[in-house]
């Protein structure tokens, strides 16, 4: 018989590569993973992972038994919700994850919505990047993420993931007061090849949103200053640092003393914000409010 237990350890080291680092996810010691896993290759008779000094990899028999941890994971959330169900499941804590203007966009306004629709569940907010929100979901450090879509992030179809589409919005071309293209009424990206760029860190989806949108304009954005709080990098730009794409909510109530806010002439790049929890988890009579909360604030 297969231990459940030892599944979610199997897929923590898939997704996280080496022992040490599905350890630290799980709040286990790195030898009690070993353990699980050697446990796991005697319960099913089969080697399920081969370590090497670049970490671990799943052998052909541990990708097999992977895809069936996913829907058997997947059925037990489901479990857990169909209990949750039966006991009424009116009370308890929620925690989210979220960045910080999606916080103030969706995850604030649904707090304030459940306040009145459903006052027995408790949320707990935690301030994270859609990079770090989604293995959070999947380790189960918390139950719901919203993230961004970005290079590298689980697919909407990802068996482990259930995806629920909040929306989405443009980002804006912050320049200089003085700068050349001030006085358009759209900017041209392709105009800001030769600028020099201020935007978050390599890793952040808006990094990649911005990227991906200099490399359709035929160019490689040159980063000189880095920061994830977008108050810093508009400061940066009417200190005439460089230029920058910022998305539109990031902008609204900022002191914009310095800078000129433009469109983007032509299509704007654009980050696409969605609700994740794990595959099962979405019809928890806890969590089912949450998502329905998210989905009403980000319709309004």
């Amino acid at each position: 018989m297969i231990e459940a237990r030892r599944l979610h350890i199997l897929r923590a080291v898939a997704d996280h590569r080496t022992v040490t680092a599905a350890a630290a996810a799980l709040y286990l010691t790195p030898s009690a993973v070993s353990q699980q896993l050697t446990a796991l290759e005697q319960e099913t008779g089969h080697r399920l992972v081969e370590r090497s000094a670049k970490g671990v990899r799943l052998t052909a028999a541990g990708e097999i038994l992977l895809a069936h941890t996913n829907a058997v994971l997947a059925q037990l959330e489901r479990a857990e919700a169909e209990l949750a169900a039966y006991g009424s499941g009116e009370a308890g804590t929620v925690t989210v994850a979220a960045f910080a203007t999606g916080i103030a966009q969706v995850v604030a306004p649904a707090v304030a919505r459940l306040a009145g629709t459903a006052p027995g569940i408790r949320i707990r907010v935690q301030d994270a990047e859609g990079d770090a929100s989604l293995p959070m979901v999947l380790d189960r450090q918390v139950d719901v993420a919203v993230a961004v879509e970005y290079r590298g992030a689980p697919p909407a179809d990802d068996p482990r993931l259930t995806h629920v589409p909040l929306y989405a919005e443009p980002f804006d071309a912050v320049v200089p007061l003085h700068h050349r293209l001030a006085g358009t009424s759209e900017i041209l990206l392709a105009e800001l090849a030769k600028d020099t760029w201020i935007g978050p860190y390599p890793g952040n989806p808006c990094h990649d949103v911005a990227v991906l949108a200099c490399e359709s304009a035929g160019f490689q954005p040159r980063f000189e200053h880095s920061s994830d709080d977008f108050r810093a990098v508009v400061a940066l730009a009417a200190a005439d640092a460089g230029v920058a794409l910022v998305p539109r909510s990031a902008l609204r109530g900022m002191d914009l003393t310095g800078v000129v806010v433009r469109p983007v002439d032509g299509v704007a790049p654009t980050r696409r914000v969605f609700a994740a929890v794990r595959r099962g988890a979405e019809a928890h009579p806890l969590i089912r409010p949450v998502l329905d909360a998210l989905d009403e604030a980000a319709r309004l």
